[in-house]
């Protein structure tokens, strides 16, 4: 991986720990505080399209396999582990780019968020619920939670990060 082209030199993998640090203690921080003042299954409105909710998701995304009895645990903690693991041994290898470091920091950070809520609960906390409205109802997006906002938004700049990687490489060719 090479350093960035603007001469700076990237940050150090421990920044990227640190991100991924900060994001498991806020992601856990607003997991505890929904939990503690929303009953589960209670929604309120915030915006015309954004309510906070409070739902416990016993599957992966959009509930994949939430209402199987139990062994689906054992397996997303694992995957989020995998990856966790394998995470931390690509920040450690090198000092990575500037953007691929982030992408790796805040998937790492909601991966290992989700991961704590498995072991420690059974289930992820879910409570970022955005729709819209129309003449023939609301359509909702699957509930979410600070851990996944971190991994889509580290995949966002993973491809970002690709692209940039792949321009540079049909521009030096």
């Amino acid at each position: 991986m090479s350093e960035p082209t603007s001469g700076a030199r990237a940050p150090g993998s421990w920044v990227w720990l640190l991100l991924a640090a900060a994001v498991v203690v806020l992601d856990q921080f607003s997991k505890w505080l929904v939990a503690r003042e929303l009953p589960l299954g209670a929604s309120i409105p915030v915006t015309p399209f954004f309510n906070l909710v409070h739902i416990e998701n016993a599957g992966a995304a959009f509930s994949f396999l939430a209402a199987q009895s139990g062994w689906q645990r054992w397996l997303f903690t694992g995957l989020g582990t995998g990856a966790s693991l394998l995470i931390v041994v690509l920040l450690l290898r090198r000092r990575p780019r500037v953007l691929f470091g982030l992408a790796l920091g805040l998937i790492l950070g909601g991966a290992l968020g989700n991961v704590v809520d498995r072991v420690l609960w059974g289930h992820v906390t879910d409570f970022l619920d955005f729709y819209v409205r129309t003449s023939s109802g609301q359509w909702h997006w699957p509930a979410f939670n600070l851990a996944d906002t971190s991994i889509t938004l580290g995949a966002v700049a993973l491809l970002l990060d690709e692209q940039r990687q792949s321009r540079r490489r049909r521009d030096a060719a």
